[in-house]
């Protein structure tokens, strides 16, 4: 059998050839007017013979993929393809990848349900003060409502989030603060500052199933910490820093995701004594800070922004339609970031960040927080005993916020689960999705407060009655 038309798989040898150099160059690990590796060399790679190669190459050339220089080689064409996140790192199933997940959260119907994301239902959220915010801002200055603000943001939210910040110990002047679209804006501009392709990040292991669609964008690579109750398990992080060298260590300190831990003192201080010797910066993610009934230690407050980054942003308990977040750090950095955000976005969301400075200003948000902590501790407490009762058991207890991280019965798997809830129009989040070793595929995380409907725990007993 001709080794170039026979395939089990039902596809060619030149096909898989094909294939796999068009996901380089989607990927970009072949940026345009690279040479290509040798046909020798490729056909060794691939296992297969020259002959494939050559057929598959010549393909490519007649497509435009690739260019021919006689007695040079193979050449990437000279334009770029649209970057395809799906096809760098590991292929996962699309109903449960990262951005799948996300994705099949933000396109939901509303007749769908939506355990498996990471907000709050909207009329959980304080309309009333957003609406009376709307109509203050409706009245203000024609610059406001039309003109660009400055780069670094509106400066009397700016002085505001200073004096919140100190509340958890954490001294940042206005001056080191950077307004920004959103969280996860935040991180993508420190990587952009911070990372080259083919640096090392450490991340939590279960972490923050995003963390790992942005570095994958910024082409890092990113290696996984396990987790404990308390933090980072401290040996293997130090483990990880020895072998790896990393450039980078992205984590929620506070009301940890997925998990719901929370960082102990001790364990803040080893890491920042480990973040010390190695030369490693630290970006710590706190947007759940306003959730807490009692206040977790801070890096930023241990470290005094040396080198931990402190962002965070009003999505989870505000609005997630109103995009504001920011960044606190040193002051040299600070100068820097505000170039590179003139780059990347040229200016402020001038009209989100003085929704968000109206709204916090009232009275009515500090109520609003108040009372959406108890109403989630009541709901976190629903939601768990409905787990246990049928055989999902919380890994821990938090202590506040919207996350339950669960262990499935021995031997299930949530990812086979989260495909027959999605038959049932309900959205799960497998724990693969947040796991960097994929060793999460027993577990689920629910957001509580889209957990109330008795369908899905309906759902989730028959499943796990047919697959014990």
């Amino acid at each position: 059998m001709d080794e170039r038309t026979s395939r089990a798989g039902g596809g060619t040898l030149v096909d898989e050839v094909m294939e796999a150099v068009r996901r380089r160059i989607t990927s970009r690990t072949l940026a345009p007017g690279e040479k290509l590796p040798s046909i020798r060399r490729f056909a060794e790679t691939m296992r297969v013979s020259k002959s494939t190669v050559v057929e598959a190459f010549e393909r490519l050339v007649a497509s435009g993929v690739i260019r021919s220089r006689p007695g040079s080689g193979f050449y990437v064409a000279g334009h770029t393809l649209p970057l395809a996140l799906k096809e760098i790192g590991p292929r996962l199933d699309r109903e449960i990848d990262p951005l799948w997940v996300s994705r099949q959260s933000l396109e939901a119907s509303p007749a769908m349900l939506i355990p498996g994301c990471g907000w709050l239902p909207a009329d959980w959220m304080p309309q009333a003060g957003l609406r009376r915010a709307l109509r203050t801002l409706s009245r203000a200055d024609d610059a406001v409502l039309a003109d660009y603000d400055s780069p670094r943001g509106n400066l009397d939210l700016r002085r505001l989030l200073a004096r919140r910040m100190a509340d958890h110990h954490i001294e940042a002047g206005a001056d080191q603060i950077i307004l920004t679209e959103s969280g996860t804006q935040a991180i993508d501009l420190l990587c952009r500052f911070l990372l080259e392709p083919g640096d090392t990040v450490l991340v939590d292991d279960p972490c923050y199933f995003n963390f790992h669609a942005l570095l994958r964008a910024h082409r890092a690579k990113v290696v996984g910490v396990p987790y404990t109750p308390a933090g980072p398990d401290v040996a293997l992080f130090a483990e990880a820093l020895a072998e790896h060298a990393p450039r980078l260590y992205i984590t929620n300190s506070a009301l940890h995701n997925p998990t719901g831990a929370t960082l102990s003192p001790v364990t803040a201080h080893r890491i920042l004594k480990l973040a010390e010797q190695h030369g490693l910066t630290i970006i710590e993610d706190d947007i759940f800070v306003d959730f807490e009934h009692d206040p977790a230690p801070r890096l930023a407050a241990f470290d005094g922004l040396e080198r931990v980054i402190h962002i965070g942003s009003f999505s989870k308990s505000l609005s997630a339609a109103v995009r504001c977040g920011y960044i606190a750090a040193r002051s040299d950095w600070i100068e820097q970031l505000v170039d590179l955000k003139i780059a990347a976005s040229f200016g402020s969301g001038r009209l989100s960040a003085e929704l968000v400075l109206s709204t916090l200003r009232d009275g009515s948000y500090r109520r609003h927080m108040q009372d959406l902590r108890e109403r989630l501790s009541r709901a976190m407490s629903q939601t768990s005993e409905r787990l246990k009762a049928i055989g999902i058991v919380p890994w821990i207890d938090p202590g506040a916020g919207i996350f339950l991280w669960c262990r499935l019965p021995e031997g299930l798997d949530a990812a086979t689960i989260a495909r027959e809830a999605l038959s049932d129009g309900i959205i799960l989040a497998p724990g693969n999705v947040f796991s960097a070793s994929q060793g999460a595929g027993g577990f689920l995380r629910f957001n509580v407060a889209q957990s109330a409907d008795p369908r899905i725990f309906a759902m989730l007993e028959k499943s796990l009655s047919t697959s014990a």
